[in-house]
């Protein structure tokens, strides 16, 4: 199954860059710049990993990234995530990166855009699509801000989103600020539904205009949503162990993903923080597998979904969508 998994073909719509940031990366690139992290060691790093809900993950997440100062460390952390990606057999990613946590210490956007696209052009394995995401815990002012100053900086991204504390901060903030980013041509995405009510999802589709939501686990609760998201084919990127991480579910086994297929939802798997969270995109993929009993047809299901509900041309689905029943074929071929 583990060969299977990572043979499997797919795309990756829901991680964080910055997210990404291993522990020993991170004690190596403070080690670099000089820069003292609030840890003693690595274990003082796994012991603050253990998170009571969102908020006290993005406190620990915000320290991490103090690390990342110059080009060459976004290069990095972006190159470490691509060779990661691409043995978990991830053959398009798009990746969400937060830029007002680094314009507000005072990294620009030329020196992590510089070392973000370096690192796509020398990864041979995979093709990468850049998302940019707002802060939610910041104004929609401060969102149009970091927009207009990403104006000249925008090759290789291909959308908006919208990230960080959800509770409190409903998508109708922001809408202007997706305005302005449809004006420079870019797609939406939105996280909503993770620990933020059902009617955050429908504001993200109706004020904002979001073609994919991020998480959207909470959508559940409120059957027309479900049976709109449904009807609509409105793609969902659900993030498994992040989840379970993150106490939306207490364990794996409760996760409500097998619900949300029977009920005909657009879903599919990502890793969204794994550095934080235990798991990159494979290990949700064999987590799931484990917990919940997925057999290769239904892990094979929520890869040909991703590759769906990625922006991607028509022309590339379809190729990806070959092999993958070419993988699944000759994995089933195999069994007694």
């Amino acid at each position: 199954m583990h060969q299977f998994i990572s043979s499997l073909p797919k795309t990756e719509l829901h991680v964080h860059i910055e997210g990404t940031l291993e522990p020993q990366m991170m004690f190596d690139l403070g080690a670099r710049n000089g820069y003292d992290l609030p840890f003693e060691d690595i274990d003082g790093v796994a012991e603050a990993y253990k998170f009571a809900n969102l908020q006290s993950f993005l406190d620990i997440y915000y320290q991490g990234a103090a690390v990342l100062q110059t080009t060459e460390d976004f290069y990095d952390l972006m190159t470490a995530y691509l060779r990661k990606a691409g043995s978990d057999g991830v053959r398009h990613a798009e990746i969400f990166f937060d830029p007002q946590t680094h314009t507000d210490r005072g990294v620009g956007f030329e020196v992590f855009m510089e070392g973000f696209r370096a690192a796509i052009d020398d990864a041979a394995d995979l093709s990468v699509g850049l998302i940019l995401c707002f802060l939610r815990h910041l104004s929609g002012e401060d969102a149009i801000k970091t927009l207009a100053l990403a104006e000249r900086h925008l090759d290789g991204v291909v959308a908006v989103g919208l990230d960080s504390s959800e509770l409190g901060n409903p998508p109708e903030l922001f809408v202007d600020a997706y305005d302005l980013a449809r004006e420079f041509g870019l797609r939406a995405v939105a996280h909503a539904g993770e620990e933020g009510p059902p009617e955050y999802v429908t504001g993200a589709l109706d004020a904002l205009g979001a073609e994919r939501i991020d998480h959207g686990v909470r959508s559940l609760e409120d059957p027309r949503l479900v049976e709109r998201l449904s009807r609509e084919r409105v793609p969902l990127t659900v993030c498994p162990m992040s989840n379970v991480a993150l106490k939306v579910v207490d364990k794996l086994e409760d996760h409500p993903l097998p619900a949300m297929l029977d009920a005909g939802l657009l879903v599919s798997v990502h890793s969204d923080d794994p550095a934080y969270f235990g798991g990159y995109l494979g290990d949700n993929y064999e987590g799931l597998h484990k917990a919940l009993g997925f057999d290769a047809a239904t892990l094979a299901a929520l890869a040909r979904n991703s590759i769906e509900s990625s922006f991607i041309d028509q022309g590339d689905k379809g190729s990806l969508l070959v092999k993958l029943d070419e993988v699944l074929a000759g994995y089933q071929s195999q069994l007694p």
